[in-house]
């Protein structure tokens, strides 16, 4: 999703090339290089959100270091070196790896999608589930749990772009653009409009008419 994006994630030439191989290799060439800038992409809200900006959106949302995270994710692009950082902001994070036996994970090795299923089930049993970027697995989860009517976060991308950009904004002037730019965007059910997905916006259509 890094790569399909067109967006930079402070790499340099290293990254440039790997991703370039990603976009060959995995989505086939189909991805073209934006006719928009760095900047102008992550104010418009079109690039998936880093381990350490999850961290920060968190953070500002109110959640502390005795918060248990799951990181539901295959692969995360930058490895280690970018997970390390909301590690140190959220200690009690687990992953596939951390929460099943040796054992669990030789039989599901491999296996995509068994892997994704039991992302999938952890995402629909936990308290709060906060995407990085929208894709097939985010619109099916978020929709599964509006239906359901649990809290989910969906993170204001166009405002976070804009306020990771702005060099100059103090840690209480950003908590504050957070809990106001989240205010509506924390589970409330919205009615699918015209052309949206019916997983995401499973309102109307997949409820009862007295």
């Amino acid at each position: 999703m890094a790569a399909h994006s067109a967006c930079d994630f402070g790499g340099g030439k290293a990254e440039k090339l790997a991703l370039a191989k990603y976009r060959q290799t995995i989505w086939g060439g189909r991805v073209l290089n934006s006719q928009f800038t760095d900047e102008e992409l992550r104010s418009q809200g079109r690039c998936p959100l880093t381990p350490e900006e999850i961290g920060l959106l968190l953070a500002a949302l109110g959640f502390d270091n005795s918060t248990r995270l799951y990181l539901a994710s295959h692969k995360v692009y930058g490895g280690e070196a970018r997970i390390s950082t909301l590690r140190e902001l959220f200690p009690l994070m687990e992953n596939k790896k951390s929460l099943a036996s040796s054992e669990e994970r030789a039989r599901i090795k491999g296996k995509a999608s068994l892997l994704a299923a039991v992302d999938y089930y952890v995402g629909m049993h936990s308290d709060i589930f906060v995407s990085a970027s929208p894709g097939n697995m985010h619109n099916a989860l978020v929709g599964h749990r509006n239906f359901e009517n649990m809290k989910t976060i969906r993170p204001n991308m166009a405002l976070l772009g804009q306020l990771f950009l702005n060099k100059n904004i103090t840690w209480l002037e950003f908590c504050q653009a957070m809990a106001e730019g989240h205010q509506n965007r924390q589970g409330q059910l919205k009615l699918r409009k015209p052309k949206q997905s019916i997983y995401t916006y499973p309102a109307p259509d997949c409820m009862c008419r007295a």
